[in-house]
């Protein structure tokens, strides 16, 4: 499948969408360059010739023929495999379910972004505009969980892309994942931004009762101007915070993410993020420093030029300084927190902050494996 053009290839912002263009895709060799034919339209030359079957969302209202908007268009995947597995130190889970590839959001610094390119698909636009859907995921997880000698362990829903962005409203898929997962008593987490997951509150409350879910929820900001610029389609800070405090209220284990800091941009927040986070009722916190893996740093730069010219070369500066003097480095035990002085001050930042506002110590929360029943049908004997 080929990626295309898009109004926003002059690398100028577009009304509900975070990337400014639809950069290259990397495995690709043939690129596609946007040219004025002088009638006010902007052309792309489509090199691919794959035919593949689209629906197209109607997600945000958007018409793709008003001037400087994009359609959210759908494509469904034909999964084989439903739970991904990683070995990764940095993260305490080594299971997860994504149900959508991409992400409507449109935060422009989702480190999932790269993942698109191994669709044919651009991290830029594409991410955000052309999301990829599992109509089968609700089956295939009964199927692998039914599955003789199947170990149990936690598993992270939405660690990759928010499980809760706008399209499900619509198609359920988190849904009825969560519902095969409390069919079988299977322990999970669920990572996210959005004010959908109260929708299934009932349903989260009488499972975290028994310590089979728990939610972890990221506020970046609450400055409502800068949340539209760096997730145009993800909800205010304020209604984050409300999420956590209904979660709270119906007995779930909550987690608020600081996440992403970045400087110059929201770091100056992290101790505000911090109380109103504890003040909701937030168990335990955590950051993470801005990450800007492949493709995202080019497209990250490019916001900050459009959005914030006046400090883009002292954030990216800053950067640097955080990852051994290059945009990103991936190791293990750094690519979350960096290094460097300005990333001991936010790590000093974060542990007086947690400390004086009474986060629990203990974060090693465990969920129980010990309550998982397959749910096999038993043959008769007749």
């Amino acid at each position: 499948m080929a990626q295309q053009q898009f109004p926003g290839d002059t690398k100028t912002p577009l009304k509900g969408r975070g990337a400014l263009s639809n950069p290259h895709n990397r495995y690709n060799p043939q690129r596609i360059e946007p040219f004025d034919d002088g009638w006010g339209a902007q052309i792309g030359i489509q090199t691919d010739d794959m035919q593949d079957e689209w629906d197209e969302g109607q997600q945000g209202g958007d018409d793709p023929f008003e001037a400087r908007r994009i359609e959210t268009i759908i494509l469904k995947e034909s999964s084989r495999s439903i739970i991904t597995t990683n070995k990764s130190p940095d993260i305490p889970f080594d299971r997860s379910i994504n149900p959508y590839r991409g992400c409507e959001h449109g935060c422009i610094y989702c480190y999932a972004r790269p993942s698109h390119a191994y669709w044919d698909l651009s991290p830029g636009l594409d991410f955000e505009t052309k999301i990829i859907i599992k109509p089968m995921a609700a089956s295939l997880l009964r199927e692998t969980l039914n599955r003789p000698g199947y170990q149990v362990k936690p598993i992270c829903i939405g660690a990759n892309t928010d499980p809760y962005q706008p399209l499900e409203a619509k198609l359920e898929t988190t849904r009825s994942i969560i519902e095969v997962l409390s069919e079988f008593n299977h322990p999970f987490s669920i990572i996210t931004k959005s004010g959908l997951i109260l929708r299934d509150l009932e349903l989260l409350a009488s499972l975290a009762e028994r310590r089979l879910c728990s939610v972890a929820v990221s506020v970046t900001t609450l400055d409502n101007d800068l949340k539209r610029k760096l997730e145009p389609r993800a909800a205010s800070g304020k209604v984050r915070l409300d999420v956590i405090r209904q979660l709270n209220e119906a007995g779930v284990r909550v987690t608020m993410m600081a996440a992403p800091m970045i400087p110059c941009i929201n770091d100056q927040e992290l101790e505000t993020l911090l109380a109103a986070g504890k003040e909701a009722g937030a168990a335990a916190a955590s950051y993470i420093l801005l990450r800007l893996p492949l493709e995202i740093s080019e497209m990250f730069q490019d916001w900050l030029a459009a959005h914030f010219p006046d400090r883009a070369a002292k954030v990216m500066n800053i950067i640097r300084q955080t990852r051994g003097g290059k945009d990103y480095q991936s190791a293990f035990g750094q690519r979350m927190r960096g290094s460097g002085v300005f990333a001991q001050l936010l790590k000093r930042r974060f542990e007086i902050a947690y400390r004086k506002l009474g986060f629990i110590t203990d974060q090693r929360f465990q969920l129980d494996s010990s309550q998982f029943k397959p749910q096999r049908e038993q043959l008769s004997l007749l």
